[in-house]
């Protein structure tokens, strides 16, 4: 018994030490046929991440919420040699699909994440796809395809060059809400850092460690942050709670995997819609006490001596710190109608396909609300009418309008000229059509009248604004 168990363990460490040999595992020099993986450095602990990781082994974190921040500056004009490749500016593309429909290479051009996508080995540079894109976004290049877009230049830390302001979110470049839920910490995460040890400043005037601008995912997941690392902070909101979100396409499916949110925990809301995540939003504000106010539109930010002071429609505030959270598409000019508060009323459109089959108002007579229609049209059994109150579309490009024609002649476009909405119901909406009342059934209402851009107000704050290019990628 005792000789077999004896012969047992030595057969056993034989067999360990012949792997480890032929695996270089045992401390000796590896086969040369074993290549390692490549690594590089992560942009917020720069520790060794292997190539291809979803998460940072040392600090835990999402590298997904780093791509636009790492993506190399656009220098020029694609001009390098090469065959022509179509070529997508993702900050433009709305995702309606138009260009895939054009393209007469299968797979060439394709939709990934609700954008347009380039496949480098299938794109022969017809060009199909930039007559057939809506808004412009899509142009032949010759060299690689990339996605070009514009953004705020911040570094790992989702810091501007204004030192001690933030830019988190949407506004940096890509929408996704979970990775909006860690920018927004991360950025509080660096802000803790730069005021450990520090003074706090002599000041006549009450102020706050943080003050965050925008109550979406990621300005909640900073004031959320904020208040569990024990900083004074207020969340101010143009409008109402997270209403980013709230103005996302009714019953749209959101998140599909877990995300810690501070003070909360897990947040997992797969396979459900837009009103679950607010509901979740407001239950956590309730709960904690999140400091959130809503209806005060931003107007300014400046520095203040040693604190940042954010000017406000009513009011000032002042803050050692500033996150921005601000959507990418600015603060919309409204109708000033009954009825435009309803959930029915959309200010832009991020994804054409949330209205297929839907029944949608177009309201405006500019460029804008001119590619909203032509993407609307294109998606399958959706009925488009078109709302403006001039005699003709003369503020538009002539491409614009030489498609518009088109459209209105093959019957996929209903226009209304010299019309004015003049309130908003659930079901319909009333218009006034030459002096008389006309009633519209419809689902939705696309207010495409102009507003004020977020990039002009970040130019003022003395943000750099940046052309980035971000690789494109199929599938």
């Amino acid at each position: 018994m005792l000789l077999t168990t004896f012969g047992f363990f030595a057969l056993t460490g034989l067999l360990v030490w012949l792997h480890l040999r032929s695996s270089g595992g045992g401390g000796g020099a590896r086969p040369s046929g074993h290549v390692a993986r490549p690594s590089a450095p992560c942009p917020r602990c720069q520790k060794p991440v292997v190539v291809g990781s979803t998460f940072c082994p040392g600090c835990g974190v999402p590298l997904q919420a780093f791509e636009v921040v790492q993506a190399k500056i656009a220098t020029g004009p694609q001009t390098s040699t090469g065959v022509p490749k179509a070529a997508v500016r993702a900050d433009m593309c709305v995702g309606c699909g138009t260009c895939v429909a054009a393209c007469p290479e299968p797979g060439a051009i394709v939709l990934v994440h609700k954008l347009a996508v380039v496949n480098d080995d299938l794109c022969k540079g017809h060009g199909e796809c930039v007559r057939g894109c809506p808004v412009g976004a899509i142009s032949v290049v010759t060299g690689t395809a990339v996605n070009r877009v514009r953004v705020p230049l911040i570094n790992a830390n989702f810091e501007t060059s204004v030192p001690g302001m933030y830019i988190v979110g949407e506004l940096g470049g890509r929408g996704l809400i979970k990775n909006a839920i860690n920018e927004g910490k991360m950025a509080v995460e660096h802000i803790v850092q730069q005021l450990e040890g520090t003074e706090v400043p002599p000041c006549d005037e009450p102020f706050v460690d943080v003050a965050i601008v925008g109550s979406g995912p990621a300005g909640l997941s900073a004031g959320l942050e904020s208040m569990r690392r024990h900083l004074s902070c207020v969340v101010i909101e143009q409008g109402s709670l997270s209403d980013t979100v709230r103005k996302y396409p009714r019953h749209k499916l959101l998140l599909a995997e877990p995300v810690q949110v501070p003070l909360y925990g897990d947040l997992w809301i797969a396979d459900a819609s837009k009103e679950t995540l607010l509901q979740v939003w407001e239950t956590i504000v309730a709960n904690t006490g999140l400091p959130v106010r809503t209806g005060e539109r931003v107007t300014g930010v400046a520095r203040d001596g040693a604190f940042f002071r954010v000017q406000t429609a009513l009011g000032s505030q002042l803050a050692r710190k500033v996150v921005l959270a601000l959507g990418r598409r600015g603060t919309p000019r409204k109708l000033d109608v009954p009825g435009e508060e309803l959930d029915k009323v959309f200010y832009d459109i991020v994804e054409m396909e949330a209205f297929a089959g839907k029944r949608v108002l177009i309201v405006g007579g500019g460029d804008s609300a001119i590619e909203s229609v032509l993407g609307l049209i294109n998606q399958p059994d959706t009925t488009v009418t078109l709302s403006y109150r001039g005699t003709a579309w003369d503020r538009v490009k002539e491409r614009n309008r030489e498609k518009l024609q088109k459209a209105i002649a093959a019957g996929k476009l209903s226009p209304m000229l010299e019309s004015h909405v003049r309130e908003i119901r659930h079901d319909v909406a009333v218009l006034e059509v030459d002096g008389e009342t006309t009633i519209l059934p419809n689902d939705f209402v696309v207010v495409r009248v102009g507003g004020e851009a977020p990039y002009a107000m970040l130019e003022r704050l003395g943000v750099q604004i940046v052309e980035k290019e971000v690789a494109a990628r199929a599938g």
